[in-house]
This record gives C-alpha cells, structure tokens and sequence, in this order.
C-alpha cells in the first residue's frame, strides 16, 4: 500500500508542474487573442464565382468598369481575378499612401509571364524588382543616358527626323488626307532608332532596319496588353495555354537577332574607325558603361543592354504617338484652342522661322495642352501594376502580400471632387495650376506614375511630344476631310489609343515653302 501511495505521490509531483506550464501558456494565447486587436478586413468588393472569381464579369474597358465599380464599393475594392487576388485604388489620397507613404513596400511590380519572355527575364527597368541592380540600372538611365546633357547631344537627330516628316506631309498638298497616327508613328519610330543606334547602324541600312523593329514592336505590344490565364492561374503556366508566352519568346528572338546585328555592327565600326571616346548613341554609352562596371559588384551585362533598348523604343513611340493623336484630335475638335496654340507659337518662334526645342520653355499654353491631354487620357490608364512585398494597411484596409495593385489614373484624373468639368478638353486648366507637372507629386495627376518607379523617361517624352506637336501646329491649319468623321472613342490595352485613327487634311500655313523644306 505504502509503495502504491508512493508512487502515486511521485507522479503527483511530476506531472504537477508541467500541467501548471500547460495551463500558463493556454491561458496567455487565450488573453493575447482576446486582447489583440483584430486584423483590419480586406477591401470590399463585388461577388465572384468559385474557383474564376470575378473574372467572367469583367469589361474589356478595365478603366471604365473600374470607376463604374468604385461608385458602387468606394475608391479602394478587391477582385479576384482567378487565383490572383487584385486591389484597385480610385483616390488620390489613396494613391499618395502607396507612392509616398509606403512607397519602398510597393516598389515591385506584378510581372506578367510575356513580359518575363521579352526582357530576358525581366531584367529591365519596369519589372526588375527593386533592389541594389534596379538601383544601378536606373541610375545609369537617369543620369547617363536621359540627363539633360546627353538629350541636348542629341538634338540634332530629333530635328533632322521632324523637319523630314514635314517635308513629307508638305508635299502631299491639301487634297492628300493623312493618318495623324501612323505619321507620327513613323516619326517617333525613327527618332527613337537614330537616338538608339543611329551612330552604330549604318544610314543605307536603317530603313529596313526600321521596317524590321516596328513590325516586331508591334506585335510584342499586342502581346503585352493580351489577357493570359496563366497569370490569373500561376499553376498553369506550364501549359501556355494560349499560347502566348510561346509567341512572344519567337517575337523576343526575332528582336534578339536585330539588337544583336546593332551590337556587332557598333563593334565593327569602331574597329574600322578607332574609338574616339566620343558616343553617338544610347547603344554606344551602354556599352562603354557595360565595359566600365565589368567588375563592379552588380555589372551590367548585354541582356541589361538589350532590355534597356526594349524598354526605350516601347516606351517611346506607341505612348508618344498616342498623346501626340489625341491632342491633334481634340484641338481639331475644338479650332479655337488650335488657334491660340497657333498664336502663341507665331509670337515665341516667328512668321519666318522654324520651331526649335529651344522655344519649348516659351510655351506655356501648349505644354498645358500636353498636360490635358495626359489628364484625359493618360497613356498607360492603369500604371504599371504595383505588388506590395509586405502585408499593408491601405485605406484602413488590409492588402496582403504580393496582391496586384491597379491604380486607376484614368479615374482619379477624371473625379469630380478634384478637377472641375472633368470630362471636358480644358487646356487652361494648367496655366492656372503651374505646380502641376510630371514628378507625381501632385497625386491627383499621375500620368507618368509617382515614386520610385515614376517613369524614367519622362524628359525624353515631354520633349518629343511638345517638339512634334508645336511643329505640326506651327507650320499646318488641319482639318477633317470630307468622308471622315473625327471620332475620340477610346480603345483600351496596355496602352489607351485612339479607337477610330485620325485623319485630317494638313493645310500649309506658312507663307515661305522655303521652311517645309
């Protein structure tokens, strides 16, 4: 009896403590749980299918829905787009939190799988992720190739490129109408080559080379802006099943081969010719600054080269060809603005003179015209999508990790708690608001993004459109032949164009045909 009473004691006394632990740590989780505050919700948003989501309800029009939505759920909701949960943000309240308040958190960007086939892996400055080789690939952009320096050196191929497209649009006389786009188009394109390789690729051969670049460009944007089901379910990305990625790595070949031919003929050249030190072109700096930071922690290899090309010649014609049309089509809409451009131009440049990128900065009414144009319609209406690579606080919302981030710049620069008469062409706008510009400070005006992923080609871009714009409204009056009706519908993708291209008549206003030539 007394070795049973024993042993029953000795386990007492055993078990007693760890039973006390047990209830300890049961009772803490319990008060911590009751105690903590619960996690905010995720935003609002409409009803999905299982499995799909929201994805059988969306308008192809995603800038438009969105707003629509927005006026349903309030300026920050959620979708799930199959497996892929998305937030659009509609404010710019909203939009100041993400690009100023949280910026570094939501310095990535959500890479669809073609974009990955096109730029190498994504080793270009839109989808690299942030980090130390984003940092110096953009450094080396910013302060290198798209200085104020280096784009003055320059200047000379942007001009010999527009005086060639008004010799052009002169000699098809005022019974000759024109596609305002695919003339534009042709300009950007060339002008974008000749700063990209024009002192690497010889003259004879630039045109077909052009030819070449523009068709497969082309196709690659269309393949960009393509809906792909394997970035809504990422598991099946192995099956392609549209065919996409399959696609754009024959396109991304085919674009390889020309950047490669551009690469060996540069290299030929400068073995003929000696190197002088002296680069004619964004591919020559690359490529002295690639020989350069061999060594260097982080260097730059030839597929950053390649990848920064591909972002340039992108990002610089069909975005600036679209602005350009849809302030053609607007000031042709309405012919009294069209006539103060005219008048402020023939006061800065003269009756018997050529436009120059000199006067640009004396030009505030068209560079107001930029900036409406851009407001109304913004060249990329969505922005890059964001991805945030922490869980976030939103709008007193809980946004999870890695969710892709819309932010509807079409619909925050059309509220009408922010901008009066907002759907209306309203370029004076501007010259009362002069603080408003390009940087994304001002988060109701976000054309070119905010932070630390704003666009880095901005300066590039604001001088192209304002140089080709002040030159078609200088030296032509235009209007819609008979026939053509003047249509500003838009057509949504990757990038916001014009549904219906402009056509109009360009009719020669300056008395000296000395200046078309």
């Amino acid at each position: 009896m007394s070795l049973i009473s024993n042993l029953f004691t000795d386990n007492t006394n055993i078990v007693q403590p760890y039973a006390i632990l047990v209830l300890i740590a049961i009772f803490s989780v319990l008060w911590y749980l009751f105690k903590r505050s619960p996690q905010p919700p995720l935003p609002p948003g409409p009803r999905g299918l299982p499995i799909v989501g929201n994805l059988p309800f969306l308008d192809p029009d995603l800038h438009t829905y969105f707003t629509k939505l927005a006026k349903s759920h309030g300026p920050i909701f959620k979708l799930n787009l199959g497996s892929k949960l998305t937030v659009v943000v509609n404010s710019p309240s909203l939009a100041r939190e993400i690009f100023k308040d949280q910026d570094i958190n939501f310095s990535n960007h959500d890479v669809p799988l073609t974009a990955r086939a096109v730029t190498y892996g994504g080793v270009d400055l839109v989808w690299l992720p942030y980090g130390a080789e984003w940092r110096m690939l953009r450094k080396v952009c910013v302060l290198k190739l798209l200085s104020r320096r280096t784009l003055d050196s320059f200047y000379e191929l942007r001009r010999k490129e527009i005086r060639e497209r008004t010799r052009y649009l002169y000699q098809q006389g005022q019974e000759s109408p024109v596609n305002v786009g695919e003339q534009v188009f042709l300009t950007m394109m060339n002008l974008i080559m000749n700063m990209l390789w024009g002192g690497s690729v010889k003259a004879e051969e630039m045109e077909s080379v052009g030819t070449e670049f523009k068709t497969v460009i082309s196709e690659i944007a269309r393949l960009l802006g393509e809906p792909n089901v394997s970035d809504f379910f990422p598991w099946l990305a192995r099956f392609d099943l549209q065919g996409l990625v399959k696609k754009m790595h024959m396109y991304a070949r085919e674009l390889d081969a020309i950047l490669d031919r551009a690469i060996e003929q540069m290299h030929r050249l400068r073995s003929r010719d000696g190197d002088d030190g002296e680069c004619k072109d964004f591919l020559q700096h690359l490529m002295k600054f690639k020989d350069q930071e061999a060594e260097s922690e982080i260097p730059i290899t030839v597929n950053h080269v390649k990848a920064v090309l591909v972002d340039m010649v992108v990002g610089g014609t069909d975005t600036t060809t679209n602005t350009i049309e849809f302030a053609m089509a607007q000031l042709i809409r309405n012919p009294e603005l069209m006539k103060r451009a005219q008048q402020e131009l023939d006061e800065v440049v003269g009756k018997d003179n050529i436009v120059e990128e000199s006067h640009i900065t004396r030009l505030p009414f068209l560079s107001a015209i930029m900036k409406e144009t851009l407001r109304l319609y913004p060249t990329t209406p969505l922005l890059v999508p964001h991805r945030p690579s922490e869980t976030a606080l939103v709008g007193g919302y809980t946004i999870p990790k890695n969710t892709k981030i819309f932010i509807n710049v079409w619909g925050i620069q059309r509220d009408p708690n922010v901008w009066e008469n907002p759907t209306e062409f309203l370029p004076e706008r501007f010259l009362d608001k002069k603080s408003c510009d390009f940087t994304g400070t001002d988060h109701s005006f976000l054309p070119f993004g905010s932070g630390r992923r704003i666009c880095v080609g901005v300066a590039l871009a604001e001088r192209m459109v304002l140089y080709t714009l002040a030159t078609l409204l200088y030296s032509f009056d235009w209007k819609i032949p008979e026939g053509h009706v003047l249509n500003l519908e838009e057509k949504f993708g990757i990038v916001l164009k014009l549904k219906t291209p402009l056509v109009a008549l360009p009719i020669p206003r300056l008395s000296n045909s000395n200046l078309y030539l």
